[in-house]
């Protein structure tokens, strides 16, 4: 049984898929405790892969794109029953992560990184796109772990003018690899 937050359909409202209409599986729980997160994470219900991906089907409907978030996804067990299951249901599988949580995952798996307290280098080798949480300064500590991506998407935690300002100066100071990443889905209205 996985452990459920919410799966609802919307849009990817942040990073590079922006705008992509999106079905959104938020597993429960997490292995950080991270004091900015702005995220309802716990426990709601309980579902079997199955159900996960009849529920999807009834939501989505023919929606290729299928978001999994967390807290962090790839803490539960059946993590990877789930994604196994929605790729043989024709779903392209995003996965949103901290990244310590070293996980095999198949090449057509989009996986974004957004490290916290630590990450895990061979996700971070693995990452498609890395997130960087701006919170009163870049972290620029992660940027040697992910020195071989070609670009670095920076976003400012809670869309905070204060926070939108650092990354805004950051990306203009290094356009040839930062970009900014607002979570437009929080401008709009949607969750």
């Amino acid at each position: 049984m996985l452990q459920l937050a919410e799966i609802f359909y919307s849009i990817q409202g942040e990073g590079e898929f922006t705008g992509t209409p999106a079905v959104f599986v938020r597993l429960a729980g997490c292995n950080l405790s991270c004091d900015f997160c702005d995220t309802d994470y716990s426990l709601k219900f309980f579902a079997s892969v199955d159900e996960v991906v009849a529920k999807v089907r009834e939501l989505g409907k023919d929606c290729p794109m299928v978001v999994l978030t967390g807290g962090e996804p790839l803490a539960q067990r059946e993590a990877a029953n789930l994604i196994e299951a929605l790729r043989r249901d024709g779903r392209r599988v995003h996965i949103e992560s901290n990244g310590t949580i070293a996980t095999e995952l198949p090449a057509d798996v989009w996986l974004c990184v957004s490290p916290k307290e630590r990450v895990d280098a061979r996700m971070a080798k693995r990452a498609n796109e890395v997130k960087l949480i701006v919170d009163g300064g870049v972290p620029e500590q992660w940027l040697e772990l992910f020195a071989d991506k070609p670009r670095v998407l920076l976003q400012p935690e809670g869309n905070k003018p204060k926070n939108v300002a650092l990354a805004l100066e950051y990306a203009k100071a290094h356009p040839g690899r930062f970009r900014l990443s607002l979570q437009t889905h929080k401008f709009i209205g949607v969750p």
